[in-house]
């Protein structure tokens, strides 16, 4: 096969990126890629270049999913904690029916140590499952349960642990 014809090939498979922000047919930035490859270094230079670490996606699937949702729905603690570092909102919502946060896109795919780490970092979980607020529902995020568990225990160990400062103290 010609030298051309394989550039031409190779060409076509990449994502074209488009508009004032670069972003590929998804609505994606350099940002969002380097967060769900869980790229440490790529996330670092972006936001060392400015790049805003909370640039929602703008695309027919990925409406308002930030690179946080990215890295915690792939499970990269360490990217997942540099966004965090720089500013990123543990809370953000994607736009539409379901409103997801980074932790329901952590608790989709089951990343128990995202799950966990979203939850130590102060992620909004309420203390009932069923909160209106809280979409979407459990039969949408199975993984939620587990979240609740999770939550059940650190709160049982950081009441534990402050008992126990408080009787060392007196």
């Amino acid at each position: 096969m010609p030298q051309e014809q394989c550039l031409r090939r190779s060409l076509s498979r990449r994502r074209s990126f488009r508009g004032a922000v670069d972003r590929d047919d998804r609505g994606w930035t350099m940002l969002h890629i380097g967060a769900r490859k869980g790229d440490l270094n790529q996330v670092k230079q972006l936001l060392n270049e400015g790049v805003d670490v909370n640039v929602a996606a703008w695309g027919p699937k990925s409406k308002g999913v930030t690179a946080l949702h990215l890295a915690a729905e792939g499970g990269h603690l360490e990217v997942m904690d540099e966004l965090l570092e720089r500013g990123a909102n543990i809370d953000a919502r994607t736009k539409g029916a379901c409103g997801w946060t980074p932790l329901h896109a952590a608790a989709k795919e089951r990343k128990k140590e995202a799950v966990k780490f979203l939850i130590e970092n102060g992620a909004f979980l309420p203390d009932d499952m069923n909160d209106c607020r809280f979409n979407p529902p459990l039969h949408y995020c199975p993984g939620l349960e587990w979240a609740y568990e999770e939550m059940k225990r650190i709160k049982r160990e950081n009441s534990t642990a402050g008992e126990m400062s408080y009787s060392s103290e007196s």
